[in-house]
């Protein structure tokens, strides 16, 4: 296999390899790590056959696009015409996208070559990949463990070494944590850095596609690539994003010679639930970047015990109104049963299609909408995610990032937290915020624990500096990685 973008197109401009030959890699190790259930549908025809046109085509001299035959996997959830797309969903069993989402024609403009859909928690609403109508996503590190979720399958088909990278979504984290339990690196871009038209929506004041990788090279290549301002989208970023070719120095330690400004919260490295080994870590290596010469510091932040609450009743509500289209009439599971009337009808076909844990966040998002309640819950909520977002500009501006955990345990084992959904949702305290305050998040794979699993750094930037983002998580991967 290939160890980065750069180095697998250089193979292909001096002829050491093909793109129909590394397609055809991807396609036997998908093959043997089937078991691990990483996707809902192989497109294996196709991908050999646009492996074909693009060494035709660089054969003859055409000039090759900035993902010329780079092998992607994308995640159930991203529409892709003339392909399915189910959201690991019964309710979207069978349906077949009519248009493409902006991400996806931006990787077929460049000549990615798509080579299939990946599980993932059903509607993205998961933390373990455990809530698919396809069934669970196994961890290739540990098959008892979960790869984490919602992009579950996203993940392990980069973890498994079954695509180059892979695109997921993040709500609340479903990139950066999957990343986390399975060793590989995790993007989510600030809110409107990439398009989400085409994004099959869970909480849209929150959704952001996201990319996973084994680089932070080759995830900002393809950043580069996807992101941008688009017409089918009001929420898009309209500034480009200006990673120049050299403004990283992906072999130098990220940007020669900066000295940057880190926070970190108290209340996160020390919360009761963070597991003992992966605090001591992180301060092990704040201790390390201060000996570097960075400045490192405390910031008090009292707001952390608000943010899951407060993160749940918004997508939740977000879920209740997006998730209304779903009704049986126009697409997707119909019942069969015999109904009384077209209440009837939509109660049977929207308890068949869906799942336990999207219909219990329908019904809880509808609750805290409700007259009686709207103001307690909702209201609140969003007074909450404001003093957050006032919050975070008064840190940025004496702060270059935030460093926090990605998740406060190493990889669940398969079944661990599903009778206990309080205790999922709450595992999620980490990396919630990033997704209410809008801001570019990553988790990169720095550290080993003692029951052999990796876990990763968590950094933030503040919004639209994923430069600064890339470049510090380069120069932290380089200097004090341990796996």
């Amino acid at each position: 296999m290939f160890t980065s973008i750069k180095e697998y197109q250089q193979q292909l401009l001096t002829g050491r390899t093909t793109c129909v030959t590394a397609v055809n890699n991807y396609l036997q190790k998908i093959d043997t790590k089937k078991h691990l259930n990483a996707f809902t549908e192989i497109f294996a025809e196709e991908a050999l056959e646009k492996a074909a046109l693009l060494d035709a085509a660089r054969t003859e001299g055409a000039k090759m696009g900035r993902l010329h035959g780079v092998v992607i996997a994308i995640k159930d959830v991203i529409c892709y015409k003339n392909h399915r797309v189910t959201a690991a969903s019964k309710i979207l069993e069978g349906f077949t996208s009519v248009y493409n989402a902006t991400a996806i024609q931006k990787l077929l403009d460049e000549e990615a070559i798509i080579i299939g859909n990946c599980n993932c928690d059903e509607f993205a609403m998961g933390s373990t990949n455990e809530n698919s109508a396809y069934g669970n996503v196994l961890n290739a590190l540990d098959e008892s463990k979960v790869p984490g979720g919602s992009s579950g399958g996203s993940a392990v088909a980069v973890q498994a070494g079954m695509c180059m990278i892979s695109l997921g979504s993040d709500t609340g984290g479903s990139v950066r944590q999957p990343a986390d339990f399975c060793g590989i690196v995790g993007l989510k871009p600030t809110y409107g850095r990439i398009s989400r038209y085409g994004l099959i929506a869970y909480a849209s004041s929150f959704d952001q596609i996201g990319i996973f990788g084994n680089s932070v090279e080759d995830v900002a290549i393809a950043l580069k690539v996807i992101s941008g301002a688009d017409d089918y989208d009001s929420t898009a970023i309209t500034q480009p994003l200006t990673v120049k070719e050299n403004s990283i120095d992906f072999k130098n330690n990220g940007a020669a010679d900066r000295k940057y400004r880190i926070a970190y919260f108290n209340e996160a490295l020390q919360h009761p639930s963070l597991d003992q080994e992966i605090s001591t870590s992180i301060f092990s290596t704040i201790q390390e970047l201060k000996n570097a010469g960075h400045t490192v510091e405390a910031v008090d932040f009292d707001l952390l015990e608000y943010i899951v609450p407060a993160y749940y009743v918004l997508t939740t509500a977000e879920a209740s109104s997006n998730l209304n289209r779903f009704d049986g009439v126009r697409f997707g599971h119909r019942t069969k049963e015999a109904v009384e009337d077209l209440t009837d009808f939509y109660k049977r076909s929207r308890s068949e299609g869906f799942g336990k844990e999207v219909q219990r966040r329908i019904l809880l998002g509808t609750f805290v909408l409700s007259a009686g309640y709207f103001d307690a819950y909702f209201t609140k909520a969003q007074q909450v995610r404001r003093m957050l977002a006032d919050r975070t500009t008064a840190i940025f501006n004496n702060y270059d990032a935030i460093i926090l955990p990605t998740a406060p345990t190493t990889a669940f084992t398969i079944g661990e937290k599903s009778d206990d959904p309080i205790a999922m949702y709450l595992a999620d305290i980490y990396t919630v915020f990033a997704n209410l305050t809008g801001l570019p998040a990553i988790s990169i794979p720095i550290y080993k624990h003692g029951n052999g699993m990796p876990f990763g750094l968590q950094v933030l930037t503040n919004k639209m500096d994923e430069v600064t983002l890339l470049q510090l998580s380069a120069m932290l991967l380089q200097q004090f990685k341990s796996v």
